[in-house]
Formats: structure tokens, C-alpha cells, sequence
């Protein structure tokens, strides 16, 4: 049996015998196989072929080998992204290259996109690297450089334009944040993996069991921001979006066949309308940090002076506040209260670099805080056992329809939702709020179930 044309298909099994490489390029491997005689009959039942065809024929153009699952390889086979040859990605760094891609993305109805920022390097974080993928072509958008990303914008608001992401809500807001795009028709890879109750949803875990990809995580947490940028952070950017339309054409086949391409699409426009969730610095936000309610009000005091300190260093380093001093010291040194340089490296956290840059500033920020005033702890009232009690029916409720489903509990609705539900305690489906994430789908599907659980409660 010889199969001599396969597309998406990256890896080769034990269970077939002299595999041969014919010709490869990032659209196509052609593989010439002798397939095991005992193995042969499942293989064709899998690609819906007649196992009494002859051994000797030739079979073409396999366009789906999604469905061979495991007679496509092992973990042993799969491939790194540096064992991979693609045709290089286009940077984009001058206007001129944006218009040429943005000419031949308008013969597309779907690109796949993807960002970067540097949230992790500086106290404002921002989009550093925009990634776009179509069949047969990388695009990597420099946004550094100044560019006019507004055709791209009109591009995202085209409702006749689906934008795959995987994860998008933090690209979009991210997106909506920086230069004002809004966005039409979007596709989330890891909702629809939720929604479909894949067992793993992250980009990495898909490329390794889908596509016999391996990414690199050393540059997960990379800094985006600096220029240039190392060939393998860019070869490691492009893998965001490469297979994303694949993938997109996987999931939405297995959420038609599921009835469940209706809910998707729900999900879908919320995500559209993700806004940018930032928040100013305020200095009662150290309530906020862990173990803040186990201090004395006077530590509670020097704690706040230090979150305010720390702010202010972050801003002027343009540095995020954990890599200036993290939040467990800026306890720790509340707590103690040290009053020498010598007392700060015996506190959890502080290291030599921390003492040499900081330690006086912390030690006059400390003596500052011994003299303000104890701050009022926010008001927080007793929550209504009423409400905590259809609260957890609710959640009992969706825990079993989850199990039934196969997937996590908030893919059926969110906690938010369910808590303003028992809240608001409908009487009926015509009672039923209108709220974000429980939109008609949900509300059709569920509505019924859920009036019935706070009738009972």
C-alpha cells in the first residue's frame, strides 16, 4: 500500500515500515509508506478507503490525516520548531511591506492573529509584536516602528473577516487598549477547545497532540520589547499563528457535528467586546495583597506606605512593582519593621541587589508609616446566606451538567453570573437578566434548568 500524498502531517510510527520523505514544504509532507500488513485495513477504514483495494495502488490528495490520531507517531517522533523548515516569516517594518500583506490578506476570510507585549519588562506595558498567518504565509508586524496600523484595525472590524485567536481576550483588549481596534468576527481556539472538553487547551499541549509540533518555552517569557529580536523568538512568535486556521477548521467541524457551534459563536462575541480591564494605581489597593488582613494596624500602616513607595519606584524605573520588591517582603518588612540596614537581609525576599538599591529608601518609608495614621479597612458586608445558599445550588446544578458535558464548570455559565442570579432570584425564563456571558444561547439552554434550581432554593 503506498499513500503518496499527505497533507498536514508531520510524524511517522514504528507501525509503518520504511518510511520515505519524497518532498516537503509548509504546506504538504509527501511520504511514501509500506504500511504493515496487519495495520493496513484500520488505516484505510480511518481515511474511509477500501481496504481491498491493491496493496500496490496508489492513493492521492489525503486531505484530512486528523483522523489517523494515533497511527501518525509518538512522542518520540515529534518534531521541535527547530527541526521544522518553513519558508521564512516577513517582518513588517516599514509602511510599504503593510500594504503589500494587507493587499494579499483582502483575498482571505480568515487570518489567524496573535500578540506579544512586554508586561513582564516595564511599568506600561504594550503590544510589541502583532502576528498574522494565512495558508502559505507568516507576517510578523513590528508596531515599534511607528507604523499606520489603522488599515489593520478596518481589517479586524470586517464582519466578513474571521480573526482566529487562541485565547483572545487579553489580544483584544490588549488591541482595543493600544491603537482603538475593534473586532467583528473572531474564533478563539482555546474556548472552542473548552467548549469541546478537549482534555488540554493550551497552544503547546494542541501543537504537540495535533500537529506534532514541540515549541520552545524559553521564550515564553521573552521580552518582546527589545530590538532586535533574536531569529529564534521570531521563529518561535510565528508558531502562534501558523497552524491556527487548521486548527480553526478542526474545531469547527467537531462543534457542528456536536450541535455545539451555536454556543461557540456566543463565547465568540463576548470575547469581541473584551475591553481593556486596566486599573490606575490606588493606594488602598494594598488590601488587596495577600496576608494584609493577618497585620496589626500599625504594620497595616507601613505596609501602605511601602505599596505607595514601590508604585512610584515602579513608575520611575519603568519597571513592573514585582521586580522591584516583590509582595511577600513588602509584608515581611511591615511586619518586621526593620529600623538598620543590617536587620533587611534576615528578611524573607531581600536580596544583596534589593539592599543596595532600596534599603534606605525602605527603611525611611518604614519610619514614615510608624508615624501615619491606621488606616480604615474597607467596608465589606456580611454576605446574605440566602444568597450563598442558591448560590451553591447553582454551582451544585452546573457541576453536574459540566460532568455530563465533559468539560470545566464555568464553560457552562461563570460564577459572576451564577451569583447574580441568586441574587436576583427569577421566578421565570421571562425573569431571567440580561447579562454579559449569559447570553440567548445560554439563556435557551439553561434558563429552564436554572429557574427551576431557584424555585427549589
Amino acid at each position: 500500500m503506498r499513500i503518496s500524498q499527505i497533507t498536514r502531517c508531520e510524524r511517522v510510527n514504528q507501525s509503518f515500515t520504511h518510511p520515505r520523505v519524497l518532498t516537503f514544504d509548509e504546506d504538504k509532507l509527501i511520504i511514501s509508506y509500506g504500511i504493515a500488513g496487519a495495520l493496513a485495513p484500520t488505516v484505510l477504514k480511518r481515511l474511509k478507503l477500501d481496504p481491498a483495494l491493491d496493496p500496490a495502488a496508489s492513493i492521492t490528495a489525503v486531505t484530512d490525516v486528523m483522523s489517523l490520531g494515533p497511527f501518525l507517531g509518538s512522542g518520540d517522533d515529534l518534531h521541535s520548531m527547530a527541526d521544522l523548515k518553513f519558508k521564512p516569516p516577513t517582518l513588517v517594518t516599514q509602511q510599504a511591506q503593510l500594504r503589500v500583506m494587507l493587499d494579499r490578506l483582502g483575498d482571505h476570510s480568515s487570518i489567524a492573529v496573535d500578540t506579544e507585549s512586554d508586561s513582564l519588562y516595564v511599568y506600561h506595558e504594550k503590544v510589541c509584536l502583532i502576528q498574522i498567518s494565512i495558508p502559505g504565509a507568516d507576517y510578523l508586524i513590528d508596531p515599534l516602528v511607528k507604523l499606520d496600523l489603522q488599515p489593520l484595525g478596518r481589517l479586524f472590524a470586517d464582519p466578513n473577516v474571521q480573526t482566529a485567536f487562541h485565547a483572545a481576550e487579553y489580544d483584544v483588549m490588549c488591541l482595543r487598549r493600544d491603537y482603538d481596534f475593534s473586532f467583528a468576527n473572531i474564533f478563539d481556539t482555546m474556548w472552542a477547545a473548552r467548549i469541546l472538553g478537549w482534555p488540554h487547551v493550551g497552544l503547546g499541549d494542541i501543537l504537540h497532540e495535533r500537529f506534532s509540533i514541540t515549541l520552545d518555552k524559553r521564550w515564553q517569557r521573552y521580552n518582546w520589547g527589545k530590538r532586535p529580536i533574536e531569529p529564534q523568538a521570531l521563529s518561535y512568535a510565528r508558531f502562534d499563528t501558523h497552524y491556527l486556521l487548521r486548527l480553526r477548521d478542526v474545531q469547527q467541524r467537531e462543534l457542528t457535528t456536536l450541535d455545539r457551534l451555536a454556543e461557540a459563536r456566543e463565547v465568540f462575541d463576548e470575547l469581541a467586546q473584551s475591553a481593556n480591564n486596566h486599573r490606575a494605581f490606588d493606594p488602598e489597593d494594598f488590601w488587596r495583597i495577600k496576608g494584609v488582613w493577618d497585620l496589626t494596624g500599625r504594620a497595616q500602616a507601613i505596609l501602605r506606605r511601602l505599596f505607595i513607595w514601590r508604585d512610584r519606584e515602579a513608575q520611575r524605573r519603568n519597571r513592573p512593582p514585582f521586580k522591584i520588591v516583590g509582595d511577600r517582603t513588602l509584608v515581611a518588612l511591615a511586619e518586621r519593621a526593620p529600623e538598620r540596614l543590617d536587620q533587611l537581609p534576615s528578611l524573607n525576599g531581600m536580596s544583596a541587589t534589593q539592599i543596595q538599591r532600596y534599603g534606605s529608601v525602605l527603611l525611611a518609608a518604614i519610619d514614615h508609616g510608624r508615624k501615619d495614621a491606621i488606616p480604615r479597612p474597607p467596608h465589606r458586608p456580611a454576605p446574605d446566606q440566602a444568597v450563598l445558599a442558591r448560590y451553591e445550588m447553582l454551582r451544585t446544578w452546573r457541576k453536574a451538567v459540566a460532568a455530563e458535558r465533559g468539560v470545566e464548570p464555568d464553560v457552562i455559565v461563570g460564577n459572576a453570573v451564577l451569583m447574580e442570579l441568586a441574587q436576583r432570584r427569577p421566578r421565570s425564563v421571562n425573569e431571567l437578566p440580561h447579562l454579559s456571558w449569559f447570553g440567548p444561547w445560554r439563556r435557551t439552554t439553561y434558563g429552564q434548568a436554572i429557574v427551576d434550581v431557584l424555585r427549589d432554593a
